[in-house]
């Protein structure tokens, strides 16, 4: 919570503060005053000393209320600009992570961190600004003015204070590790949430409606009882501090009777310390209901800060990209493997390949050989763990993300649009594009068609471009990746969802419009790849093919297999 503290802004904080200070004194000087209004003014009917005291007490009161607005204003202004601060860093953390950092942390709970843990944060320092300082000085103060009036009827509500303190703490010791546990739960019940939101055509598919339900409900049973048990201790909290308080209430009044039948004690003295009582009281209870939110905000500002304090295991390079003197670029693999964290086997073992300017690399081979995870580790989601990956003879974990990025156009293996015009989807590979190249990135990916009868270029594309086939979202992804001037495009089983027709034309395209970019294509099918100048053969995470479509044609067995499969379904 300390590094989150200091992140504030000091004068906007101190200014709140202030204004507190102004609030609290006011409000602990007025009971005085009232005493001695009575003592003074009423009791020997002298009513020059009541308009004296009551102006004052006037005067105090609005010095009271004017300090409060001030402060709500700026507690407002501090807390609500850190969450805002918070989310923005959260976010800009989030985008710089490697996939190895979304593996570890999921997606869900980077949502729940935030959302949910940057409002527990927000709202704990907003009421600390305006109720953390206001509750000890209430309660001081008000046992110190009390005191000045009558050291004996204070000491009744003094003796009950280590009581009230005890409990507090025995209370906020069991809820504390309660509260972990809901954030956790939270996390969970979003990630139930959100692919049951995803996956819903699934779902319904297969009739598991049900299953789901009692999936999310058996989750949220669990988050319910939590939060039961860790309010019901909570709520304990007001009803007993008010039996308590008001107990030494009753002592007071009691004492103070007694006193002032004797003649000792004076009855504004008695209502002046009844009024510090009451003061005292409000204290307790606001101080309670911060306390109540502290372990929730501290357990948040810790999950925040674990985000925010990960170092990324990709690290950046420092040096800048090095274009090669014969403008022909080379990528160059050598001895490449990798391994998932907490896998047993290398999903990539002992890779060695090189491809050039002007050339095409395919990749082929049966689900889960690979084929995925070494675009990844081309676009640098994840590091090899042994071996190297190199351009123009440097090494890309030297170079810089962003520049290696600007080298790189990617079409992922998850058609992705985004919310918006089908312009705007565009533009994300180069924010510079004219019009008209926009519309050579679509004619080359065979989008122009359907993209004019959208509306054009300005032609809306709902969420996740749900107004779309799957053969048109590859499409205007394939465009996107088009309208980026890059060294490397790769296109990670970007050509499954079109017809065998449109394939055919857009690698024709391909090899007319990107003949100085080299051009690495993931895909199912042979015909994908039977014309790429090289093809890659993975199975099991093992290189067991290189060469042309003819050679591996006849002489090897995986690449045989996979022409097989494929002529018996055409049969079937």
């Amino acid at each position: 919570m300390k590094k989150i503290i200091k992140r504030l802004p000091k004068a906007t904080t101190a200014i709140a503060v202030l204004f507190l200070l102004v609030q609290t004194f006011s409000d602990l000087y007025l009971p005085t005053l009232t005493a001695q209004l009575i003592n003074q003014g009423v009791v020997p009917n002298d009513q020059t000393i009541i308009w004296q005291k009551g102006f004052l007490m006037l005067g105090f009161a609005i010095i009271s209320f004017g300090g409060a607005l001030i402060n709500i204003y700026f507690a407002a202004k501090v807390s609500y600009g850190l969450g805002g601060e918070l989310r923005e860093a959260l976010f800009k953390k989030v985008t710089s992570f490697s996939q190895k950092e979304m593996d570890r942390f999921g997606s869900s709970s980077l949502i729940t961190r935030n959302t949910n843990d940057v409002t527990q944060v927000q709202n704990l320092v907003e009421m600390g600004l305006k109720f953390l300082i206001l509750a000890p000085l209430y309660l001081v103060g008000g046992i110190y003015f009390a005191y000045r009036l009558s050291p004996s009827l204070t000491m009744a509500f003094v003796s009950v204070t280590p009581i009230i303190l005890i409990v507090c703490w025995l209370i906020f010791r069991y809820t504390n590790p309660l509260f972990d546990k809901m954030q956790r739960k939270i996390d969970q019940l979003n990630l139930i949430f959100k692919e049951g939101l995803t996956g819903i055509k699934v779902i319904h598919a297969f009739n598991k409606e049900q299953e789901e339900y009692q999936r999310y409900q058996k989750e949220n049973e669990s988050y319910t009882k939590l939060a039961i048990r860790s309010n019901t201790a909570f709520s304990f909290l007001m009803p007993f501090i008010t039996l308590m308080m008001s107990l030494a209430t009753i002592a007071i009044t009691w004492l103070g009777a007694g006193l002032i039948d004797t003649g000792q004690m004076e009855i504004g003295t008695m209502m002046g310390v009844v009024s510090y009582a009451a003061q005292i009281l409000m204290g307790v209870a606001i101080l309670t209901m911060v306390l109540s939110s502290i372990p929730r905000g501290q357990i948040s500002a810790k999950r925040i800060n674990n985000v925010l304090e990960t170092e990324n295991v990709i690290q950046d390079g420092s040096s800048d990209f090095a274009e090669h003197e014969s403008k022909t670029n080379s990528l160059i693999l050598d001895q490449v493997s990798f391994s998932y964290d907490g896998a047993e086997e290398d999903a990539l073992e002992r890779i060695s390949l090189s491809v050039r300017s002007g050339e095409t690399l395919a990749i082929i081979g049966s689900t889960g050989s690979g084929k995925t995870t070494l675009v990844n580790l081309l676009d640098r989601l994840y590091d090899p763990r042994k071996g190297s990956i190199r351009f123009n003879e440097q090494e890309i974990s030297q170079i810089s993300q962003s520049n290696w990025h600007e080298q790189v156009s990617l079409v992922p293996q998850v058609n992705q649009l985004f919310f918006g015009t089908i312009r705007e989807n565009l533009l994300v590979g180069n924010q510079r594009a004219t019009d008209d190249e926009l519309w050579d990135a679509l004619a080359l990916a065979q989008a122009v068609d359907f993209v004019q009868a959208q509306g054009g270029l300005d032609g809306a594309v709902e969420k996740n471009g749900g107004n779309f086939s799957g053969g048109q979202k590859q499409r205007l992804c394939l465009a996107r990746a088009f309208v980026k001037n890059a060294a490397i495009y790769l296109f990670d089983d970007s050509f499954s969802a079109l017809d065998f027709k449109t394939d055919a034309m857009i690698q024709k395209k391909m090899k007319v419009h990107l003949n100085q970019a080299i051009k690495i294509i993931v895909a199912q099918r042979i015909t994908t790849v039977k014309n790429a100048a090289k093809i890659l053969v993975l199975n099991e995470g093992q290189m067991v093919g290189w060469g042309i479509h003819e050679e591996l044609a006849e002489t090897n067995a995986v690449y045989q297999e996979i022409i097989l499969s494929q002529e018996d379904k055409e049969a079937a």
